[in-house]
C-alpha cells in the first residue's frame, strides 16, 4: 500500500472515531491489526497532529455557542458556564501533570484497550436501560463539571475507554440529557485535547527521540487535513443523531469491536 494511501486511511479512522464514543485508540489499533502488512507504524508526533486536526475541525460547529458566550460574558449564567468548563479542564490538566510526574505510562499491550471497549459498551447499554422513564436536565452543575473532568482522567489512564465515551457516560449518570451531555463533552474536550496535543507536539519537537527517522511533514499534513474534514462531518452528524436516538447502537458496536480485537489478539 502506498504511504499516502495508508495515511489517508488512518486520517479517516481518526476523524470518524475521535469524537464518537467508540475510542480512536482502539480503532487505530484495529486498523493496524487488519492492515498491518501495508501500514507502517506511525510516529507519536503523527498521531498527535492528526488528533489535533480532528479537534480543530469541530470548532466551527460550535461557533454560535462560542460567539454567544463571548458576547454575553458579563452575564452571570455565562460566567458560571465558562467556569464549569474551566474547572473540568483544570481537573484533567492537573491530574495529567501529576500522573506524568509520577512516571505513569500507558499499557503497551492491546488487551486493556479491547477490555475497555467491551466494558464501555456494556455500560452504555446499562445506563440507557436505567435512563428509561427517568427525567433528564439541560443544566450543567458543578458536580457534573467535576465528574466530567475526572472522566477525562479515567479515559487518559485507560486507553480504549474513549474520552468522549467516558465523559458522556458520566454526564448521563449525573442526569444530563443526551444532547447536552454530548455537547458539554465536546466543549470541554476541545481545550483539553488541544492543550494536551500542543504540549506533546512541543515535547516531540524540542526533545526528539535519538535515532528516530526525520518526520515526513507532507504525510503529517495529509493526515491532519483528512482527519479534520472527516471529523467535521462525523460530529455534525452525531449532534443531530443524539437528539432523537439513544447510545445503544454505540454500546453494541463497542462490544463487537472489543470482542473482535480480543479474538485477533488471542489468535
Amino acid at each position: 500500500m502506498n504511504e499516502w494511501l495508508a495515511v489517508f486511511l488512518l486520517g479517516i479512522v481518526e476523524g470518524i472515531t475521535e469524537f464518537l464514543p467508540v475510542s480512536s485508540t482502539g480503532h487505530l489499533l484495529l486498523a493496524q491489526q487488519i492492515f498491518g502488512k501495508w501500514i507502517q507504524p506511525q510516529s507519536d508526533l503523527f498521531n498527535i497532529v492528526i488528533q489535533s486536526g480532528a479537534v480543530l475541525a469541530v470548532i466551527p460547529l460550535f461557533k454560535n455557542r462560542i460567539i454567544t458566550t463571548i458576547k454575553e460574558w458579563k452575564n452571570k449564567e455565562t460566567q458560571i458556564f465558562i467556569a464549569q468548563i474551566a474547572l473540568a479542564f483544570f481537573i484533567t490538566g492537573m491530574g495529567g501533570l501529576i500522573l506524568e510526574k509520577k512516571g505513569f505510562t500507558l499499557p503497551e499491550t492491546p488487551m486493556p484497550i479491547a477490555l475497555a471497549l467491551l466494558i464501555g459498551g456494556i455500560l452504555f447499554l446499562g445506563i440507557e436501560t436505567w435512563l428509561k422513564g427517568r427525567s433528564t436536565t439541560e443544566a450543567i452543575t458543578w458536580r457534573i463539571a467535576i465528574a466530567v473532568g475526572l472522566g477525562q482522567l479515567i479515559a487518559a489512564v485507560f486507553p480504549g475507554a474513549s474520552r468522549s465515551g467516558t465523559t458522556i457516560l458520566v454526564a448521563l449518570m449525573m442526569g444530563l440529557s443526551r444532547s447536552m451531555a454530548t455537547e458539554y463533552s465536546f466543549l470541554v474536550g476541545i481545550p483539553t485535547m488541544l492543550a494536551a496535543g500542543g504540549y506533546k507536539i512541543f515535547k516531540e519537537l524540542t526533545d526528539p527521540i535519538e535515532g528516530a527517522p526525520p518526520e515526513d511533514w507532507g504525510m503529517v499534513g495529509l493526515g491532519f487535513l483528512v482527519s479534520g474534514i472527516i471529523s467535521f462531518i462525523t460530529v455534525k452528524w452525531l449532534l443531530r443523531y443524539v437528539q432523537t436516538h439513544t447510545f445503544n447502537a454505540f454500546g453494541y458496536y463497542r462490544i463487537g469491536i472489543g470482542l473482535a480485537l480480543m479474538l485477533m489478539i488471542l489468535n
